[in-house]
């Protein structure tokens, strides 16, 4: 008995010793960044708040051959100048090089800011790693945001965000520059690729997914990474279609459309959030404190970094002339809520701030505001405990299952459009000819963000890599399969037995790289298809792009088409593949892909955008070779059964549809469902439907499902008002899956 007694008060006296001792070594965060602000300086603090490029660290950059020699060092003088005389915090970017010259750059680079650092500050260092490791050379590649939305299955997003930090964690990368959560609504737009499609709730549950795998994977401990919401907002609809061109977006349209995904990512946690470059209504957003501090800080609770895109402060100047200097553009950033600048390769914005809180336009608590913030993610990030990298985790890059993850992503992003006849999938045996203008490119599968900004050339893909040709000529053994030039293919005409046409975007690009002035296809690559269906034998068309291009009448005379838009580096293998059979097409589009110039809206368009009221001729009332949600199968599915709960919705009291959904076909396959509402009246124009729930199921032949959707006003029959005041008007709704609809009263 007294030995027990013994025990029990040693362990009581134990846990509060060490109880005790833990909060004396690890108080709370707040009286962690309490004690370090109170003994900064002034340009301590705008270090803080300046992110530089990495060209400016580095001696020189070796580039032989991809697979030989890539990398880049360190100038420790100019690294020490930096933490030194300007205190700056946190840098970005990189290249495409090895995991062995990163962890020898990142390092360096950690181990000396925190020797000269007078108050061991950790950096932030943040990499545009958009789809997977993006600038790693071992990393894998999955396919980008588009591709990923057509999935229509967040397991993938959110993989894709584990995946990218479990191999960049270790490097020293506590900073990812993703999801871009932008609504995919101008189709011109050079980033189109980079978005999730044109609906918000697709946007937002891909995207939250993202966030998710990024800020919350366990197997990184100790290792903690920030995700990175952008562009704040309006960005991807400038009304010129140019990147960082103005935007004009009505304040209801803006709210309802533009804002739920950025809504989604702060209520995901999201640690920081980067702003659009352009200009809103007439007001470059940069500068603008009611969207940067009235709306995203006060109504929609952002706690986060506020961080500039590329020289946007100086872009108020030279961009937008809406300051008459840098000093100016500075001061005006600041006051709207900028927490951090991109600056990037200046260090004018240190010399600027300073000068602005000495003239006393600028206060110190100002300053003190946005270093809070950074400092607090720099400690919910643990990197005052750990910030050098480790090279015991190198060996997690590049591993089996993630590149089998990315690969199955591929598989699930690429629509079948078009299958007349159902020539596909293609039968083993006989010629194939591949032609194209994207056949024979690694770079048309995976586009910009890519082992650097915009990889010019192959050169910067690794050369396992299988571009669609090859992919074809593994996939297909038992076949002769041949690639034929556009002016060598009237002599295949007498031995050729299917044509595999693959066209697209030849080129990677981003941001203004990607602006364009049409959407049509390329006048070469459109005689290049002539030329193959002038053959008269089956056309199968695969669409390499980042956003849709018009291909006229080309479409039509296809005999199957697939979008494979920027599946990455495992793409071509999945293009062979869904060609083969092997594997069952599953994807959907996840926006409307147009068929001509001049009218282009989107699947949830106004009543009167598109009126069937209208007398026109089929050739006008055509405006989509394939809407949003689109997108076939080698096995049918069959949806019966469409029911509801109730056909009275009383109060915010909910209902529940259900459907069957059936595979009726010979082989498994997946299918995502897709609800839609509409609601038939408002007081704001309604879209002619909305998608309210989507889920991704799989059945194997003649197995069926029965799938359930509660339906909520207050969250799916309601729409806000320019203000943001939530609206739930009485009236009738109806609901459809598939070409099933049931009709419903909210009383």
């Amino acid at each position: 008995m007294i030995r027990h007694i013994f025990l029990l008060v040693f362990c009581f006296y134990y846990l509060i010793y060490n109880v005790s001792a833990r909060d004396k070594i690890k108080p709370s965060t707040k009286s962690k960044i309490d004690n370090v602000l109170s003994q900064m300086t002034l340009e301590e603090k705008i270090g803080q708040m300046t992110q530089i490029n990495i060209t400016m660290l580095m001696t020189d950059s070796v580039l032989k051959h991809y697979d030989s020699v890539m990398t880049f060092k360190l100038d420790t003088s100019k690294l020490i100048e930096y933490v030194t005389k300007f205190h700056v915090g946190s840098f970005l970017n990189g290249r495409g090089v090895s995991k062995s010259s990163w962890f020898s750059y990142m390092d360096q680079l950690h181990r000396l800011n925190m020797k000269y650092s007078r108050l061991k500050i950790p950096l932030l260092y943040g990499v545009d790693h958009v789809h997977g490791s993006s600038y790693l050379k071992e990393g894998t590649i999955f396919p980008h945001n588009i591709n990923m939305a057509a999935t229509f299955d967040t397991t993938f997003t959110h993989e894709m965000g584990r995946i990218t930090v479990l191999e960049t964690s270790a490097l020293g990368h506590n900073w990812i520059f993703s999801p871009v959560m932008d609504l995919g609504k101008n189709k011109f737009w050079g980033r189109y690729y980079e978005t999730f499609g044109e609906d918000p709730l697709l946007a937002s549950l891909m995207g939250t997914a993202v966030i998710n795998g990024i800020q919350n994977s366990k197997e990184i401990s100790p290792y903690q990474i920030a995700g990175c919401a952008k562009h704040f907002i309006g960005y991807s609809d400038p009304k010129s279609g140019w990147d960082r061109s103005p935007a004009e977006i009505p304040e209801q349209h803006l709210r309802e459309f533009y804002l739920p995904s950025f809504k989604a990512a702060i209520d995901a946690g999201v640690k920081t959030i980067m702003i659009n470059s352009g200009e809103l209504n007439g007001i470059p957003v940069h500068t603008s404190y009611e969207l940067l501090t009235k709306l995203l800080r006060e109504e929609l609770g952002f706690k986060g970094i506020l961080l500039t895109d590329w020289m946007d402060i100086i872009a108020l100047e030279k961009m937008h002339f809406v300051a008459e200097n840098e000093k100016e553009a500075t001061y005006k950033a600041i006051m709207a809520g900028i927490d951090m600048s991109m600056v990037p390769v200046t260090t004018n914005f240190c010399l600027y701030l300073k000068e602005l809180v000495k003239e006393g336009r600028i206060t110190e608590e100002r300053i003190n505001m946005s270093v809070r913030r950074i400092l607090t993610v720099k400690y919910e990030l643990g990197l005052f405990e750990k910030c050098f990298p480790d090279s015991s985790r190198l060996s997690w890059i590049g591993l089996p299952t993630s590149k089998a993850k990315a690969l199955e992503s591929a598989r699930e992003s690429i629509v079948l459009l078009k299958n007349k006849n159902e020539v596909l999938p293609l039968k083993s045996g006989g010629k194939i000819v591949v032609t194209g203008a994207t056949a024979l490119s690694k770079v048309a599968l995976c586009g910009g963000w890519t082992y650097r900004f915009a990889p010019r050339s192959d050169w910067w893909i690794p050369i396992e890599m299988s571009t669609v040709f090859d992919a074809i000529k593994k996939e297909f053994s038992n076949s002769e399969v041949v690639f034929v030039e556009m002016d060598k293919l009237k002599e295949v005409e007498a031995t050729a037995d299917v044509v595999v046409w693959v066209a697209g975007e030849k080129e990677a690009y981003a941001e203004t790289d990607g602006s364009i002035s049409d959407l049509d296809l390329s006048e070469d690559q459109k005689e290049w298809g002539r030329l193959a269906l002038s053959l008269n034998k089956p056309v199968i068309l695969v669409l390499t792009e980042g956003r849709p291009r018009l291909l006229g009448d080309l479409f039509d005379k296809c005999d199957g088409v697939l979008f494979a838009g920027l599946p990455g580096v495992e793409g071509g293998t999945a293009i062979a593949e869904i060609l083969s059979g092997k594997m069952n097409p599953c994807g959907k589009m996840p926006f409307t892909y147009p068929y001509k110039q001049g009218h282009i809206i989107p699947y949830n368009y106004k009543r009167s955008e598109f009126s069937v009221l209208r007398p026109v001729s089929d050739e006008l009332h055509r405006f989509a070779i394939a809407e949003f949600g689109h997108g076939l199968s080698y096995t049918q599915f069959i949806y019966e059964n469409l029911r509801l709960s109730d056909t009275i919705v009383a109060g915010n009291k909910s209902i529940v549809a259900k459907v069957i959904v059936t595979n009726n076909g010979a082989r498994f396959g997946r299918e995502s469902v897709l609800w839609f509402v509409s609601d038939e009246i408002g007081s704001i124009t309604r879209p002619i439907k909305e998608l309210q729930h989507f889920e991704k199921i799989s059945l194997q032949p003649g197995q069926s499902k029965e799938l359930v959707f509660e339906i909520i006003p207050s969250k799916h029959l309601s729409f806000p008002d320019k203000n943001g005041k939530i609206l739930l008007e009485q009236g009738s709704f109806t609901i459809s899956v598939n070409k099933l609809t049931k009709r419903f009263w909210l009383k």
